[in-house]
């Protein structure tokens, strides 16, 4: 997507200085994937350049994916169609957000990049994957381009691979947000053979190592699942305290459903000592950055604080 797309930019990677780093004499650096597109952030873009790239080869006009309300793929895929010349459908969960995606920051963004949405019933969209279901998309929609929900297919994982490159060989650990297991999968193919690989899942569960292992060979990697927060888009007031925190002391935003909670979940770990003294830690931030206004407007309407922007 490099030649359709000229906005990317070469990712760098951060140093993070706090107080604790220095105490245990630890490293921690962040590269900042978030920087990597002003529309399609961190690893949506690493899913989507080689998928896309395929749909063009295979000269399909439309693509197809699903999401949530706030997805971080549906707003990427509906950016991707748009300057790919491709009519982009998105299935998205709730049938009751159909008279209210307006109100929706992603949605509505996306429906202004052109994507056209078709809201299924929760039960439905647990279905999508059917053939029954697929045929019925089908038959509305015409042929089209399927990409699976958070988009991680073989295509997904390739892109993913591109993420370390040889400047990363001098750490000692990677560590990886976690959420369909397509971005770890490509983390740990490309991770050089003395590095260890930690991913922290955004979801409850031990599903995930059977995704990941359908992409990976490699043995040198880990799933920390103490960080998920209750699940998928949950989130509580040290979260929140947390993410604000980290931004004013380091000016780096973090979203609250995959790399705020993998950096709580690093700096726990340095905390209680879980690594070495001097160790070089590279932690991947993902992107989402857009997802922090709809959590806002859930955070609001509970009447918990809010994300800084």
């Amino acid at each position: 997507m490099e030649a359709i797309s000229p906005e990317v930019v070469l990712v760098t990677n951060q140093k993070i200085n706090l107080p604790l780093l220095e105490k245990k004499n630890i490293e921690l650096h962040l590269k900042r994937e978030d920087l990597i597109h002003p529309q399609i952030s961190g690893n949506k873009y690493r899913k989507l350049k080689y998928n896309f790239l395929r749909a063009k080869e295979l000269n399909y006009h439309t693509v197809l994916t699903f999401g949530g309300a706030f997805s971080n793929h549906i707003a990427a895929t509906a950016f991707a169609g748009k300057i790919n010349g491709l009519r982009a459908i998105g299935v998205i969960r709730g049938e009751e957000l159909a008279g209210l995606w307006k109100n929706n920051p992603t949605l509505y963004k996306a429906d202004q990049e052109g994507m056209i949405f078709k809201f299924v019933s929760r039960e439905e969209y647990r279905k999508k994957e059917t053939i029954g279901f697929l045929a019925g998309l089908k038959a509305e929609f015409g042929e089209f381009y399927m990409l699976p929900e958070g988009g991680t297919n073989e295509f997904a994982v390739k892109g993913c691979e591109e993420i370390l490159n040889a400047n990363d060989s001098g750490f000692d650990v990677i560590c990886c947000p976690v959420g369909t297991g397509g971005t770890l999968a490509g983390i740990i193919n490309s991770a050089a053979p003395h590095q260890r690989v930690i991913g922290f899942p955004a979801l409850k569960g031990d599903f995930l190592k059977k995704d990941i292992c359908k992409f990976v060979e490699n043995g040198n990697w880990e799933l920390s699942s103490d960080y998920h927060f209750g699940g998928y888009a949950r989130i509580d007031e040290s979260l929140i305290k947390f993410i604000n925190d980290f931004r004013q002391n380091t000016g780096v935003p973090l979203d609250p459903v995959y790399t705020g909670k993998m950096i709580y979940g690093v700096l726990e770990m340095i905390a209680l000592d879980y690594f070495k003294p001097w160790t070089k830690i590279l932690a991947i931030h993902t992107g989402g950055l857009q997802g922090i206004a709809g959590m806002n407007l859930y955070l609001k309407n509970k009447n918990l604080p809010l994300i800084n922007i």
